[in-house]
């Protein structure tokens, strides 16, 4: 029970990039009481700077004293032009993404954790070749198009160059330096990292993300492969046997080399760091003397096609031989999800690591294609020629973004009006009392909301998968029966356009952010989402912030806690909500049941149901989920709201309204999950299970809590009175005002 000297210490964690402090804490100014710059314990601050007691909380009839203090990691995602460069990682991102999405392997079981063995190589495999495609696609464009064609005596490309930048050892030199330069900075990419290092960081489970023991290893295949591309580029590429025996011994190698590379990231050995620093130092040996031994004569380098070609042809088979294992994998996983309503199954049964795998090929190959686009065309000379292949990827990414098109305005402008016509205004929202105006407000904003929480990953997956398909068919057109349709130009133009908008668009956005760290709330927020993942698939990767923000949170918790009567409350706006919900599992497990008890958890704006849960079924696993429930009593809580797209309900699913009551069915206090039902409060709120489904738009000001007016959807949720009823309620100190209570199955309209 509470007794006089109960405080309540809430932790705010701030969600996607552009969160200020003081938008956070709900303050006009504050301070940092903890951290080290790059996650910040920040609290209000009075006129003088100081740290300020936060406002106090109404509970059980009283004002209990609370300490607000907010968690912002921003720092570790966005500013400055080094991070500002991880966009033109995104597609590494995907990659290393599609591995955390990967179907959970039922225990005890052998042909599952074979399939599961086989798709983490062959998915470290694809990453492998995604480094040496992006590497042998830089080479084509700094070796050949620019050093062999453009600076070519004679050429007329670039006129005001002079002269001696166009003899051959210049050429060479120009054109290898900056390759080696990239393949420098990757490396160093990847090994940064803000982990803090604990042998609880490395258990691997439920709830838990470990930092990858074998990422040094990979880490130096990718140095020795993405060297070897290049090696292969001036040797004249993979299938053009070289005519002296020098040439030949040097090329056995780098074939040799990039053999070796691909098997170990296969099986996914382990080298010492004398091993790997010498593989890498034997790599830029033969860069050197690949680079010695060039001779450009005048025209195209002959290795640009077979290397480019090749790569992308070696990255496709990995990719459908992916698909093809993770199909068996995904249905021997079934039977843990195949009771479930359809809302909360993984996406595409399990399956939706292979198109996400297939966009990181696609993104990688367009950019790499588009790249090389601008750079002819800013070049001025019509002449330079590109890789034959990048027509079919232009052609590709015309009828690619074609189709998104097509599929954007039937979804958002035909299938969102024809929902909220056939179904009119929501019953939930009918529950909420709004009036007619705020009701036909609430119903449009929640259709919008629902189509694109069912739908956008249908979308998303449907592109992907069909590029992919027609990837594979223009490849059969093109080298199987050696035919170039008319049709191709007109998409073929479309695709130039698009890949020519995406790199000139991408590295603008990185120039911008670089120069003006506050106008890359858009880049950051795409680094939130990727970097929120450790390496595991692939190390050029942005370091995962995860691994530093939730061990620092749960000792953020723990030293207050060591104070008697303090109750903890840690609370997760948007992206936030996964690192409270992490830090809560990790508390949950490691504290006695005396502690945890005096800690709770609120999340608004969450993507955890309907997003991460079904995207990455492995690491949040719904059984897991109901384990943490339970642990905490109940005292977790979500504020959730129909009308937004990102967020949605976290302990509840199955909503239906009869008689004026909402009912669903979601997490119980007891353990396991069950029917439940709620009514709505004085302020419009339900209170189902652990969720609190706000009214939106808000009604009108009280004169107590601050207001916002419109349809607020992902926004403002701390302006809610609800929110401190919530954190109340988290902390142990309330109790549902919305009559919520179990119910027996025969008493729930629905099915349980």
């Amino acid at each position: 029970m509470p007794g006089p000297d109960t405080r309540v210490v809430e932790i705010r964690v701030a969600g996607l990039v552009g969160t200020s402090g003081e938008t956070l804490l709900d303050a006009v100014a504050t301070v940092d009481v903890a951290g080290d710059g790059l996650g910040r314990v920040v609290r209000p601050a009075d006129r003088l700077r100081r740290p300020a007691p936060g406002p106090v909380l109404p509970a059980l009839g009283r004002s209990i004293p609370r300490t607000l203090e907010g968690y912002l990691w921003h720092g570790m995602t966005s500013g400055g032009a080094a991070k500002a460069t991880w966009a033109l990682l995104f597609p590494f991102s995907l990659a290393n993404v599609a591995f955390w999405m990967l179907p959970p392997v039922p225990p005890g079981r052998r042909l599952p954790r074979v399939l599961g063995a086989v798709c983490r190589g062959l998915l470290r495999v694809a990453a492998l070749l995604l480094t040496m495609l992006l590497m042998g696609q830089l080479a084509a464009i700094a070796l050949d198009l620019f050093a062999a064609q453009c600076l070519a005596p004679g050429s007329g490309c670039l006129p005001s160059i002079p002269d001696g930048l166009r003899t051959v050892p210049a050429r060479v030199t120009v054109g290898v330096l900056p390759l080696l330069l990239v393949i420098f900075v990757l490396h160093r990419i990847s090994s940064a990292s803000w982990a803090v290092h604990a042998e609880s960081d490395r258990v691997e489970g439920p709830l838990r993300m470990r930092t990858g023991s074998g990422t040094p290893s990979l880490r130096g295949l990718h140095t020795v492969a993405a060297l070897a591309s290049v090696a292969l580029l001036l040797l004249g590429g993979p299938f053009r046997v070289p005519g002296t025996v020098f040439d030949l011994v040097v090329w056995i190698a780098t074939l040799a080399l990039v053999l070796a590379a691909i098997v170990a990231a296969a099986i996914g050995t382990d080298a010492g760091r004398i091993a790997r620093r010498g593989l890498i130092g034997f790599a830029a040996l033969l860069v050197v003397v690949a680079a010695v031994r060039l001779r450009p004569g005048p025209g195209r380098l002959p290795g640009t096609n077979g290397v480019v070609e090749g790569l992308g042809a070696s990255l496709v088979a990995v990719t459908v031989l992916f698909a093809v294992f993770l199909a068996p994998a995904a249905l021997l996983a079934r039977p843990a999800w195949k009771h479930k309503p359809r809302r909360l199954r993984p996406w595409a049964g399990g399956w939706a690591a292979a198109p996400v795998l297939a966009l990181a090929g696609l993104l990688g190959g367009g950019f790499g294609a588009g790249l090389a686009e601008a750079v002819r065309r800013l070049s001025g000379a019509d002449h330079l020629q590109v890789p034959d292949t990048y027509l079919l990827v232009t052609v590709l990414w015309g009828a690619g973004l074609a189709l998104a098109a097509v599929l954007s305005l039937l979804g958002f402008a035909v299938a969102v009006p024809i929902r909220r016509l056939r179904r009119g205004v929501p019953a939930i929202v009918g529950l909420m009392e709004h009036d007619e105006q705020q009701e036909a407000q609430a119903a449009a904003a929640w259709a919008r909301s629902a189509w694109e929480r069912r739908h956008l990953h249908h979308l998303a997956l449907t592109v992907a998968s069909a590029m992919s398909a027609g990837g594979a068919a223009l490849l059969v057109l093109r080298f199987g029966f050696g035919l170039a349709p008319g049709w191709f130009g007109p998409l073929s133009a479309i695709g130039v356009f698009a890949l020519g908008a995406l790199a000139a668009g991408l590295l603008r956005v990185v120039y911008t952010a670089a120069r003006t760290p506050q106008r890359s709330r858009h880049l950051g927020a795409l680094a939130d989402l990727v970097c929120f993942w450790p390496r595991a698939a692939h190390p050029t990767v942005p370091p995962c912030y995860a691994l530093k923000v939730v061990p620092e949170l749960t000792a953020r918790v723990r030293e207050h806690l060591a104070e008697p009567g303090t109750r903890v409350v840690l609370s997760g706006y948007s992206l936030g909500s996964l690192l409270t919900v992490m830090a809560a599992a990790r508390l949950s497990a490691e504290l006695p049941k005396t502690d945890l008890e005096r800690v709770g958890v609120l999340t608004a704006g969450s993507p955890l149901q309907w997003g991460y849960q079904r995207a990455f079924p492995a690491l949040l696993p719904q059984e897991s989920l109901e384990q943490l429930f339970e642990s905490l009593d109940g005292r977790w809580r979500a504020l959730c709201r129909g009308t937004d797209i990102f967020g949605g309900g976290v302990t509840t699913w199955r909503h239906e309204v009869s008689d004026r009551q909402l009912y669903g069915v979601g997490f119980l206090p007891e353990g396991g999950c069950g029917p439940l039902k709620a009514k709505a409060d004085e302020n419009g709120v339900l209170i189902l299970g652990g969720d609190h489904w706000l009214p939106d738009p808000l009604r009108g000001p009280t004169g107590r809590h601050r207001w916002a007016p419109g349809v607020l959807r992902h926004q403002d949720y701390v302006v809610d009175a609800e929110w401190d009823h919530a954190v109340a309620m988290a902390a142990g100190l309330g109790k549902p005002s919305g009559g919520e209570q179990g119910l027996l199955f025969g008493d729930f309209p629905g099915k349980a």
